[in-house]
């Protein structure tokens, strides 16, 4: 950002008395919690966010520092709750992403498909598509997703949104676009695999292992230390 741009030391000051505004409004609204999901502390929540994320920015435009904080941004959350207390229906989508990591055992099983069932023309699994239509023709998603490796897949990311209603969906009516409906205050639970999580989990296990290395050097330069201190000094005199 060019200097006749760049914030000035009063709107930084400003953004740091509207954190301050911001974290006593938050603490109000969870002091005064009607209940886990209370919508005032979720309210509180996303403008203490916001607050902060714009005293970051102008703090680090002004005097290149940041803030030890990090929240998550509202996006990252669900909202509260408001379904039905008592839902008599619900809906599972689920999304599960793959890499066709070897091609040729994905054919190799579409062609085990086809020779199985004997149909005749022109055979489907020639193509890594069409390979892809026999496997998901054939066996349920929870059967590819336990043998992926099988028919050459590797797992990506995948999702998985329960969502409540008060009343089922007509047959056919989402059918078009299932996805597109779902209304997050409607969400029940929600569970998440990725192998961002992993990478997370190896760093800390890594600073460990680099913690419990530099703790053995230490342990093994004080016991050095420790033998040296039972040896008799070296007499000066002595030729």
């Amino acid at each position: 950002m060019s200097d006749a741009a760049q914030s000035t030391a009063a709107e930084v000051r400003a953004a740091a008395e509207a954190v301050k505004t911001a974290l006593d409004r938050h603490l109000a609204a969870v002091e005064r919690r009607s209940g886990e999901d209370d919508p005032a502390v979720y309210e509180a929540f996303n403008q203490l966010a916001a607050a902060a994320e714009v005293y970051d920015e102008l703090l680090y435009d002004r005097y290149d520092e940041v803030t030890p904080f990090e929240i998550p941004g509202a996006e990252d959350a669900l909202p509260p709750y408001a379904g039905p207390e008592e839902p008599n229906a619900l809906s599972v989508l689920i999304r599960r992403d793959y890499a066709v990591a070897e091609p040729q055992r994905l054919l190799a099983q579409a062609q085990r498909i086809e020779a199985a069932e004997g149909e005749d023309g022109a055979p489907a699994s020639g193509t890594v598509h069409g390979a892809l239509g026999l496997l998901f023709g054939e066996f349920e998603p929870d059967e590819i997703a336990s043998r992926h490796k099988e028919f050459g897949l590797e797992e990506g990311d995948s999702t998985l949104w329960v969502t409540a209603a008060d009343e089922p969906a007509e047959p056919g009516e989402w059918l078009e676009a299932p996805f597109e409906q779902v209304d997050p205050q409607q969400v029940v639970c929600r569970f998440d695999v990725s192998a961002v999580f992993d990478d997370e989990i190896d760093d800390v296990d890594d600073d460990d292992e680099d913690d419990e290395e530099t703790e053995g050097l230490e342990d093994e330069l004080d016991s050095d230390l420790d033998e040296d201190e039972d040896l008799e000094p070296l007499d000066a005199d002595r030729r």
